[in-house]
């Protein structure tokens, strides 16, 4: 059943995730201008690796909640929110500061995240 829970998980975390770009990329155009990055239309390749990325982000996360014995939602949540907390926001943090990324643009990269693991949380808990 883990198995059917990691899929699902990543499916809808890779529509949640597809949504999200397509409301929040017009915000990021507004604020930066000339400035943001095209990333034009993704084609077929780039679909099917994020949705392999997302994969395995879903599978690493039910690993871990099963390994720690986390099996109702708020447990489940928590982790995602450590998670979040520990990698996307530290990382793109770290973007902003070396790499000169506007912060609009890891904002919405930290939100997707943040979308992605409180998903893939919920899910992993509810149809395992």
């Amino acid at each position: 059943m883990i198995a059917v829970a990691v899929l699902v998980s990543a499916v809808a975390a890779f529509l949640a995730s597809s949504g999200y770009y397509a409301a929040a990329t017009p915000i990021e155009r507004r604020i930066l201008g000339d400035a943001t990055i095209d990333r034009g239309r993704p084609g077929p390749w780039k679909v099917g690796s994020e949705l392999v990325r997302t994969v395995v982000v879903a599978a690493v996360f039910a690993w871990l909640a099963a390994r720690a014995g986390l099996d109702h939602l708020p447990d489940t949540v928590a982790l995602a929110a450590l998670l979040w907390l520990a990698f996307p926001a530290v990382l793109l943090t770290g973007s902003i500061l070396w790499e000169r990324v506007p912060p609009i643009t890891a904002a919405i990269h930290a939100g997707d995240w943040l979308i992605k693991l409180l998903l893939i949380a919920t899910l992993v808990a509810t149809l395992h």
